[in-house]
């Protein structure tokens, strides 16, 4: 490869870390204003700044965090606490196994290792949403905004979150919903196979609240099984091509 080229190539993932950036600026400020309210969690529970600091940074999964820190401040021993983050996190093995079809085969597996260990379901639908193959670059230019905004924003939650109104700590809580929403609707309004498996993930949740016996079960549990149902319905449904991918 000539050095013309090099340079070239280099340029295009420079632009792609950019363009990540880019994309990933209101992901970033919702996981700050988000994070508020798991930092007062954490104070709640004893945790010091440092700690909230990087315990989000190193465990990028609200549910996850959330249900250790209940674990911590009712001083559970490290394996049950173990046990709870693992099976609240547990739909990120459905979708890391889903993602990596997003990448090509020429893709190393070390970009394979830092990308799932940093996959959210926010940063998820963006990287689903781009044409063609992933390439890891767009992905670590979201990865530089969404993870230093959830981090400093529990840091903060820890410091400050406690000054703070309880009415506007509950707004806070629920940004992250409907940031998400502003994910997702855009290719639900031009994709009638998107919007309808969105529309019938919404309805089943519901009712999975209602049914007996079902109800009953954990939102993980809920949350799991919904996923492999339906996205296996889609995808036998309304196969992708890898021309479309």
């Amino acid at each position: 490869m000539s050095t013309a080229e090099i340079n070239t190539k280099q340029n295009h993932g420079w632009a792609k870390f950019r363009e990540g950036q880019r994309d990933a600026v209101p992901i970033g400020l919702g996981y700050f204003a988000v994070s508020f309210a798991l930092g007062i969690t954490m104070k709640n529970a004893g945790l010091t700044p440092v700690q909230g600091f990087f315990i989000s940074l190193l465990n990028n999964a609200s549910a996850g965090e959330y249900a250790g820190v209940a674990m911590i401040a009712a001083q559970a021993s490290y394996l049950e606490t173990a046990l709870m983050v693992i099976a609240a996190n547990a739909r990120y093995m459905l979708m890391s196994t889903a993602f990596s079809q997003k990448f090509s085969e020429k893709t190393a597996m070390i970009h394979r290792w830092i990308i799932g260990f940093v996959l959210t379901d926010e940063l998820f639908a963006l990287g689903i949403r781009q044409k063609g193959y992933l390439e890891p670059k767009y992905y670590y230019g979201m990865m530089s905004v969404a993870m230093p905004g959830w981090a400093f924003g529990t840091m903060f939650g820890v410091i400050f979150g406690a000054l703070l109104p309880t009415r506007i700590v509950s707004a806070l809580s629920v940004a992250l919903f409907g940031m998400f929403l502003a994910v997702i609707i855009p290719p639900a309004r031009t994709n009638k196979v998107i919007r309808n498996v969105v529309l019938i993930g919404f309805l089943s949740s519901f009712l999975f609240t209602l049914i007996p016996v079902i109800k009953d079960l954990s939102e993980g549990v809920r949350m799991i099984t919904l996923t492999v149902v339906i996205a296996s319905a889609a995808a036998w449904l309304n196969p992708v091509k890898e021309e479309e991918l």
